[in-house]
């Protein structure tokens, strides 16, 4: 019964306290026996005592020790995953507003250097300043309501539909008021596709394609999408002076995010100028085996 206390108590306390619970259980009990009078019986049955004594403690420490392990891990996974949902929120914060600011911005300077000489077309940047602002104040409303969520009970938050691939013939539009054609040519089977991938490869497009609004100095930009079945290829190059994230990009951000992203899906991901001027951008996410 006393090896029993023994092991619970190390199971479940400090190694301090259960070690000095053990050897005073030992103690009390050894002392009984030499107590009896009786030394060579005293001897082998203290002997027994604290052997039964020890292992009780070993094993309840044991159970001790895998707990605390146990707990640590969740901990470190439960950091974990606060870490790559932070990231997460980041990429899409930033994926999301970079793009609506490249184009406000753009649209501004074309309206304040036309507003004196040609008002309709001052009226049309503001316009289409209006309406990307409050596409993204909406974006962002969306995404704090999810973010405030914090009753537990309630279970995950819901998340909106995503974009994807499929609102490329917005981004096109958008890219069109900030002077910048986009043409975007499709081959192969792209639908449907992993959400996750959908999602990843849409706001590659969107980062290569706003790094080119602000950056790149450009008129063009080609968008290549293709499917083999085994993976996913996307290529953006365009026609500018060759410059990627720019001053005011906050040191990289937008092809580390695109990096990051590629990486997530166990793709490969390259950027850089190209030979004959211009900037390339390409990405290849391989597909699982339930898309091809």
């Amino acid at each position: 019964m006393t090896d029993v206390l023994v092991g619970n108590v190390a199971a479940n306390r400090s190694r301090r306290v259960s070690i000095t619970a053990a050897v005073l259980t030992a103690l009390a009990q050894t002392s009984l026996f030499f107590a009896a009078g009786d030394v060579g019986d005293g001897v082998t049955l203290a002997a027994i005592v604290v052997l039964g004594v020890v292992t009780a403690w070993v094993i309840g420490d044991s159970v001790r020790q895998r707990r605390r392990h146990a707990a640590e891990q969740r901990e470190q996974a439960g950091a974990r995953a606060v870490e790559a949902e932070r990231l997460r929120i980041a990429r899409e914060l930033h994926d999301m507003v970079a793009h609506s600011i490249a184009v406000i911005a753009v649209q501004a300077g074309v309206g304040r250097r036309v507003i004196g000489t040609q008002p309709d077309e001052a009226r049309t940047a503001l316009a289409n300043i209006e309406d990307t602002s409050r596409d993204t104040a909406a974006a962002l409303r969306r995404m704090l309501g999810t973010l405030r969520r914090t009753d537990a009970s309630a279970g995950p938050a819901p998340r909106d539909p995503a974009p994807g691939l499929g609102d490329l013939d917005t981004l096109v539009a958008r890219s069109a008021q900030a002077g910048v054609e986009v043409r975007v040519l499709r081959q192969g089977e792209l639908s449907p596709l992993p959400p996750d991938i959908d999602l990843s490869a849409f706001r590659i497009v969107q980062e290569a394609v706003t790094n080119v609004i602000r950056h790149a100095g450009a008129g063009h930009c080609d968008v290549g999408i293709r499917s083999d079945g085994d993976s996913l290829a996307i290529e953006v190059a365009d026609d500018g002076t060759g410059a990627g994230d720019g001053p005011g990009t906050g040191g990289g951000n937008g092809l580390t995010g695109m990096r990051e992203r590629v990486s997530l899906l166990g793709g490969e991901f390259a950027a850089g100028p190209r030979p004959d001027g211009g900037f390339l951008v390409t990405a290849r996410i391989p597909l699982p085996v339930a898309a091809r």
